[in-house]
């Protein structure tokens, strides 16, 4: 079977005790990339994402079951992928026990330390003032700006009103462009 098959036949193959972990596996196949830079965004490292992702698909496993289909399973998967990577991020905090710049400065670091980064590329400066926004505001820009999420749908995912996310948006990109201007 496809990964291209629509959300509703896999998870009826979910939902069927012979076909549950094939239409968990197909599930996985569809939205696992996505998902992945998702999570890769907020949290910048590698095998931070894939960790965080790991503990998407345990969720999303134990709690595939009671899925109502009120909303789109895509919508879903990001909220629960939205709400781990914010968890990771305030665990980080709270485990090194410091203040929210110094683990913005870690963030920066693991960027810099990445062998692809060129402090003088556009797409690197960009990087670092994302990584200067705040967790919320960060999060509202990568899924409006990388992922075309449209506010409808944002607003399923993060729980709170269009008007507020296309506020957040609005004040993360004036001030990404302050950034770049005085990079």
């Amino acid at each position: 079977m496809a990964v291209s098959q629509d959300d509703k036949t896999l998870l009826a193959l979910y939902r069927t005790q012979d076909t549950r972990e094939k239409g968990f596996t197909l599930i996985i196949q569809k939205y696992q990339e996505r998902l992945y830079w998702h999570i890769r965004r907020m949290v910048l490292d590698h095998d931070d994402a894939n960790d965080v992702l790991q503990n998407v698909f345990i969720k999303v496993w134990k709690n595939l079951e009671n899925f109502r289909e009120d909303a789109q399973l895509y919508t879903w998967l990001y909220k629960i992928a939205t709400n781990e990577s914010l968890t990771f991020l305030e665990q980080q905090k709270r485990k090194a026990s410091v203040s929210l710049s110094e683990v913005e400065t870690g963030l920066s670091n693991k960027l810099k330390a990445d062998p692809q980064f060129d402090p003088n590329k556009l797409e690197w400066k960009l990087q670092r003032a994302i990584l200067s926004l705040p967790d919320k505001q960060r999060l509202v820009f990568n899924l409006r700006y990388y992922d075309e999420m449209p506010y409808e749908e944002m607003s399923k995912v993060l729980e709170t009103s269009e008007g507020a996310l296309k506020a957040s948006y609005h004040h993360a990109v004036k001030k990404i462009e302050e950034f770049i201007r005085n990079a």
